[in-house]
């Protein structure tokens, strides 16, 4: 019988431009668009890493008398942050604080939070008078409880992921060593 021939595959002059047109437009844009993804998405410093940030209280939380707030700070070596938990207006989840309150409000209920207002992002302070959580530069109050007492701010304060530490005048807050 008769040999059967395959059909030999010839390339022509047209289909080997296209494809060299089409690897040197690959490779402009790839050399252009590499460096642009520097910004786009940056690396994160070295060292910086999640974790939990114990920190010292002024008073053990069972002996907190209902109706007060204890302020905390970010622990300064190593830098640190506390990572919001969530929140409204200027406080996004993710958002960093540097600071907080470990309150119990009037029903003795216990809650951690950023001490960032919500309207512009300014510290709260603890009114002992008032028994609220009052924002300096636009009078913004809140409850103990993080609700809006009243505004301008209408979003209530941000919380904090938080558990006992092992003493009783310390917690463990999540939080982020900033590696600098």
């Amino acid at each position: 019988m008769g040999e059967a021939y395959a059909p030999r595959r010839v390339f022509t002059r047209r289909t080997f431009l296209g494809w060299w047109l089409a690897s040197l437009l690959t490779a402009t844009v790839l050399t252009g668009g590499a460096p642009l993804l520097i910004y786009l998405w940056p690396a994160p410093p070295k060292g910086q890493k999640k974790t939990s940030i114990a920190v010292s209280i002024q008073q053990a939380i069972d002996q907190m008398p209902s109706g007060t707030a204890v302020k905390f700070n970010s622990p300064t070596s190593p830098n640190s942050a506390f990572i919001m938990a969530d929140g409204g207006g200027d406080n996004a989840t993710g958002e960093l604080a540097f600071g907080g309150f470990v309150s119990k409000d009037e029903a003795g209920k216990v809650q951690v939070f950023a001490q960032n207002c919500s309207h512009l992002g300014c510290s709260v302070a603890f009114n002992a008078t008032d028994k609220t959580l009052d924002c300096p530069c636009h009078g913004s109050r809140f409850h103990l409880n993080g609700t809006v007492l009243h505004g301008p701010a209408v979003y209530p304060l941000a919380h904090l992921s938080w558990k006992q530490g092992d003493s009783p005048t310390t917690i463990q807050v999540e939080g982020i060593v900033l590696g600098f």
